[in-house]
């Protein structure tokens, strides 16, 4: 199904609500059956995954196919294994050696629903579903350099120049690395890769397979940045102003363990300005996109306005 038929083209909630339900099916057939053998494993990695994400990465790669006019129903399984990898990184950060978190999305987080070395094998074995999933998909030669393509943008999002080296300069900071640039510069040099990345190359994803042009792919590069900036914001007064009920895991948590964060840097108005006016900019990009407006306005607003 391309573009002309895809649901609800004129109600962005309702194109969003439809097509996080296509993503939900498709990652129930993409992913290991639980009864397939070593059933705990796939029992942990199913447990992880529909433990009630919001699907937003895939959400962000069809809305860059929908801007690009491309066919949603090819970049759809690629799509879920942006979510396969989401929720790898997920399982890994709240293990004891990292944040130690029990609860994720107001359920017992993968190692205390299981155990730690099942967790780390989880995910683990998402990271690597996700990425064979660039490989055969979408299926067709006609699809073969743009599988290279999004599989290498993916690669370099999550690796040590991304999320997993943001990861570890996040981890330093907590332990009292002072670095080497001003608070300010580093915070946001950690989230631009630790968030960030992963959330541009979600959009790059749903370009890259819907044979965007290069003006057409730098806008959605600079709204992805935007996007990915003003989320982490929320993340971080999310984690000051909500409570472990609303957030669905323990809030108060980045401060106690002396992590760097926005509102710790900026104070918590100042980055509320912050994130109104990274929101701003995010929305004022999607409208040079899309006309009339679409999901990919729609995930500005969301990303200010949502509760977890």
């Amino acid at each position: 199904m391309g573009r002309a038929e895809s649901p609800d083209e004129t109600d962005p909630i309702a194109w969003v609500g439809a097509w996080r339900a296509r993503i939900e099916a498709a990652l129930d057939r993409l992913l290991p059956a639980e009864t397939a053998p070593p059933g705990r494993l796939h029992r942990a990695m199913r447990y992880s995954v529909f433990a009630g994400g919001k699907r937003l990465r895939p959400l962000l790669a069809l809305s860059a196919a929908r801007a690009c006019g491309g066919d949603l129903d090819a970049v759809l399984p690629a799509a879920c294994g942006l979510e396969m990898i989401h929720t790898y990184s997920l399982i890994h950060d709240d293990l004891p050696a990292l944040d130690d978190d029990d609860w994720r999305r107001g359920v017992l987080t993968c190692h205390k629903a299981f155990d730690e070395a099942t967790a780390i094998l989880a995910g683990d074995a998402l990271l690597t579903h996700g990425l064979g999933g660039f490989a055969v998909h979408p299926a067709g030669d006609a699809y073969g350099a743009a599988r290279l393509e999004a599989l290498t943008a993916v690669a370099e999002a999550i690796g040590t120049a991304g999320m997993i080296g943001g990861q570890m300069e996040d981890l330093e900071a907590e332990r009292g690395d002072p670095g080497s640039t001003s608070p300010a510069e580093r915070l946001e040099a950690i989230h631009a890769r630790k968030t960030g990345k992963l959330i541009r190359a979600s959009i790059a994803v749903g370009a890259i397979l819907s044979s965007a042009n290069d003006d057409l792919r730098s806008r959605l590069d600079r709204y992805g940045d935007r996007l990915g900036l003003a989320f982490q914001i929320k993340d971080d007064l999310l984690d000051v102003e909500s409570t472990r009920d609303a957030l669905g895991k323990d809030a108060g948590k980045d401060a106690a363990r002396g992590k760097l964060t926005f509102p710790g840097v900026h104070g918590v108005e100042s980055s509320h300005r912050i994130l109104a006016e990274t929101v701003a900019e995010a929305g004022e990009i999607a409208a040079r996109i899309e006309s009339p407006p679409g999901p990919l306005a729609y995930f500005a607003a969301y990303v200010a306005d949502r509760a977890r």
